[in-house]
This record gives C-alpha cells, structure tokens and sequence, in this order.
C-alpha cells in the first residue's frame, strides 16, 4: 500500500525537476531576449545614422551659406566710378 508520505515525497521530487524545466527555459528565453535587443538596438543606431546625414548636410550647407551672407554684409561695397566721355 502506498503511504501519503511516499506520495508527497514524489511529487516534491517532481516539482523540484519541473522547476528546474522551467528555470532552464528561462535562461534560453533571457538569452534570445537579449539578442532581439541587440538586434533591434544596432537597426535604431542604422536608422539614426541615415536620418542624421541628410540633416548634418543640411547644417553644414546653412552654415556655409551664413558664413557667405556675414561676409558678403561685412563687405563694403566700392561706389563705381564714372567714366567721362
């Protein structure tokens, strides 16, 4: 006959191994987490990077084009001189 210890003690043992199951699956879960992370933070770093180039050119074209506008203001221009016929 089986006794209710024995019972009990069986099923502690399998929830100790189902725990186990469980935590192994855990890990590979973390560990596949971690790589979709990964993964998606280099695609957001690739996307920054192709939305900051045309916005780095624009800057760059503006600055020159202030530059030449402060120079060209900052010029003072020569009165023409008349020719005498």
């Amino acid at each position: 006959m089986v006794m209710t210890e024995d019972v009990l003690l069986w099923l502690q043992i399998l929830i100790a191994v189902m725990v186990v199951v469980v935590l192994y699956h855990i890990l590979f879960i973390v560990v596949d987490v971690r790589k979709i992370l990964n993964r998606f933070q280099d695609l957001t770093e690739q996307v920054e990077s192709v939305m900051m180039k045309p916005i780095s050119m624009a800057d760059t074209i503006l600055q020159w084009v202030m530059e030449m506008a402060e120079a060209q203001g900052t010029k003072k221009l020569k009165p023409k001189k008349k020719k005498k016929k």
